[in-house]
């Protein structure tokens, strides 16, 4: 091998290879969106859905007076969007492998003498082999909009609308309700593991860095209608976005 450590040296790579990632985070932006749709023009518009919501083999449909609705709510439904980056400068091992000529009994690189070692068979070219390391950069970068289970949702359900200016009551029954609460970097938890990957291979590390660029958190307004069929106990739900009106697959 043509390069080689002290213990010192390899203290030094065992130390960059554990230590905690740069972070450079930005602070988490909250918004409420506006409710904008009237309520009875969405009980309308779910009225004219609902048998549809209880048709059977995609083709029979109940009579409309066999669907009743039963319960009408408007709740908040929380989005996360995260932009981060990830960086990681290192050295990579690599062991490369040179033809020689058949009679070689000594080759010389970088001033360093390697002695070939025999080939038993006489078709079978020569080689010698060394060790070395390989030094690159690799950059990922990630933009996730994510519900409140830390799954990706659609980008579509973060669209541009006025927002509550006094959102503090809001968020406070929120809150209180106990249905929502995340960590100050819940957000940033998930993105981690998905975009701060340590590539295979590391020798040793010259720097690691992580930059979240972005970071929302939107809570939308939800109409949800339920109907109930009164033949077969049956209940169904209708969601709308209480901002646009558009219905919620």
């Amino acid at each position: 091998m043509l390069k080689t450590y002290d213990s010192n040296q390899v203290k030094v790579m065992r130390r960059n290879l554990l230590k905690p990632i740069s972070q450079k985070i930005a602070r988490r932006k909250v918004v409420v969106f506006k409710t904008l749709s009237d309520p009875t023009i969405i009980k309308a518009e779910a009225e004219k859905m609902k048998v549809k919501l209880f048709r059977r083999y995609g083709v029979m449909k109940p009579p409309a007076d066999q669907i009743r609705q039963i319960a009408f709510e408007k709740s908040y439904e929380p989005f996360f969007v995260v932009d981060g980056k990830y960086t990681i400068d290192y050295y990579q091992r690599r062991t490369y492998t040179i033809p020689i000529l058949q009679n070689s009994i000594e080759v010389v690189l970088f001033n360093h003498k390697i002695e070939p070692e025999p080939v038993k068979k006489r078709w079978k070219n020569r080689t010698i082999m060394i060790e070395g390391e390989e030094r690159l950069v690799l950059k990922r970068k990630k933009f996730l909009v994510l519900d409140a289970k830390g799954r990706e949702a659609s980008p579509k359900r973060i669209h541009s609308a006025p927002q509550e200016r006094r959102p503090e009551k809001i968020l406070a029954e929120l809150q209180n309700d106990g249905k929502f609460s995340f960590d100050p970097s819940w957000e940033v938890e998930v993105l981690k593991p998905r975009i701060a990957k340590r590539p295979p291979e590391i020798k040793r590390i010259v720097d690691e860095s992580l930059e979240i660029s972005n970071r929302a958190l939107f809570y939308i307004p939800v109409y949800k209608v339920w109907f109930r069929n009164i033949k077969t106990g049956e209940e169904k739900v209708l969601k709308f976005d209480a901002v646009t009106a558009q219905l919620i697959p």
